[in-house]
């Protein structure tokens, strides 16, 4: 019971975390003119896209720029996390959801600056349940 409540738990911080990234940055948006509830499944379902792209891809991406990460000491896992989150952007689109990151550089970048900064900030805030208080 314990890994299904934190796959629900770690969806949800995503999707807060994508949401608040289409709110504060103008080039990653989610469908427009839809009612809310069309709006929190798209963010729902995204969320797992992108759960599943930071699960499955980014762990290997990572090992292979290992040299780059040392070399800007850690820096360079800023622009990781903007590449997962364009290829979630692909993938939604390919899956027939309403998610776009327009531009690689501004928007993804400063999207996935704002998805860490929140995910962080979410995981302070929310209780785990691998650790002991």
């Amino acid at each position: 019971m314990g890994v299904l409540k934190d796959f629900v738990l770690k969806t949800v911080v995503n999707g807060l975390a994508l949401w608040l990234a289409a709110f504060v940055v103008t080039g990653i948006t989610f469908g427009r003119g839809a009612e809310w509830t069309g709006t929190f499944t798209t963010v729902l379902l995204v969320a797992i896209v992108f759960g599943l792209v930071n699960a499955i891809i980014r762990p290997v991406v990572k090992l292979l720029s290992l040299p780059f990460i040392l070399l800007t000491l850690g820096l360079f896992t800023l622009v990781i996390n903007a590449l997962m989150l364009q290829l979630t952007s692909w993938l939604s689109g390919r899956l027939g959801l309403a998610f776009h990151v327009d531009h690689f550089f501004w928007d993804a970048v400063l999207g996935a600056l704002v998805i860490t900064v929140v995910s962080m900030v979410l995981h302070v805030l929310i209780p785990d349940g691998n650790r002991r208080r």
